[in-house]
Formats: C-alpha cells, sequence, structure tokens
C-alpha cells in the first residue's frame, strides 16, 4: 500500500533595496530584493518546507539554520536539490507541488515557467509536477504595500 503524505509551507521576507530578487531559482530585475541568510528566495522556502512537513523531517530552519554561516548567501536550489536528496534517502517521492507567491509586484508570468523548471530540475521530477501561481492581497498588509513577500506551498508526496 501507498503512503501519501501532504505538507504545507510558508515562508515571508522582507523587501529591501540593494538586495537582489530571486524567486523560484530565477533573477528577476528589480528594484528591490529580499532581505535573509541565504539568497532569500521566499517561494522556494516554502515548497522546502511543504516537503519536509510531508515527510516529518523538520523545516528549513533546522536543517539550514541562519546562524550557520555555510548557508550565508547559498542558492536555494542548492538548498532544495539536498532536501531532494533527503527526501529519496526516507524513500520518499514527490508526486506533486503547487506553490503561490503573495506580492503586489512585480509580475512573475514571463518568469513561470523557468520556475518550475528549476524546482523540478531540482527535485529530479517531471516539470508538470509542479504548480506555481502568484497573486497580490489588493494593496493590504505588509505584501500589498511593497514592504515584504510571503509565498505558501502544498506538497503531496508518496512513499
Amino acid at each position: 500500500m501507498t503512503d501519501l503524505r501532504i505538507g504545507q509551507g510558508y515562508d515571508v521576507h522582507r523587501l529591501s533595496p540593494g538586495c537582489r530578487l530571486i524567486l523560484g531559482g530565477v533573477e528577476i530585475p528589480w528594484d528591490q530584493g529580499l532581505q535573509g541568510h541565504s539568497d532569500a528566495d521566499v517561494l522556494l522556502h516554502a515548497v522546502m518546507d511543504a516537503l519536509l512537513g510531508a515527510a516529518a523531517l523538520g523545516d528549513i530552519g533546522t536543517l539550514f539554520p541562519d546562524s550557520d554561516d555555510a548557508f550565508f548567501g547559498i542558492s536555494s536550489l542548492e538548498l532544495l536539490r539536498r532536501v531532494g536528496h533527503l527526501l529519496e534517502e526516507e524513500e520518499w517521492r514527490v508526486v506533486n507541488i503547487d506553490a503561490t507567491l503573495v506580492a503586489q509586484q512585480p509580475k512573475i508570468a514571463a518568469y513561470r515557467d523557468a520556475m518550475r523548471q528549476n524546482i523540478a530540475k531540482a527535485l529530479g521530477i517531471h516539470v508538470s509536477r509542479v504548480s506555481v501561481k502568484a497573486t497580490t492581497e489588493e494593496h493590504l498588509g505588509f505584501t500589498g504595500d511593497g514592504s515584504g513577500m510571503a509565498a505558501h506551498a502544498v506538497a503531496l508526496i508518496e512513499g
């Protein structure tokens, strides 16, 4: 019998001038970027937490703590690859991922396919198993006023 598990991930980062904006492993030209210990890829952080939660393997703060300089500036795609290897070691397979970026700006439609491909490649799954969407909050809250971005993700794994 197949064991199916669902995990949910959520992450938030502050926007700041002088930082790079990397979402789904894609650098997006923008006048602000996300602050964080790693590359602050809020979308991939939510995806990783969803996968780790589904497998009951902790979270990214436990596996890749911001108190460890080894992770300073690291690509979140590299961290996602590590999460994928951990899942494989524990005999889990990713069924699908559904991720949503919450940000007033910038629009990500032109980058969505590259984000999906990056996630799929990092996890060794087909791109058809990865969904990336975006929404605004109609100028409400910290995402609506442009001071930060958030992301939600849901992942289904089987073992």
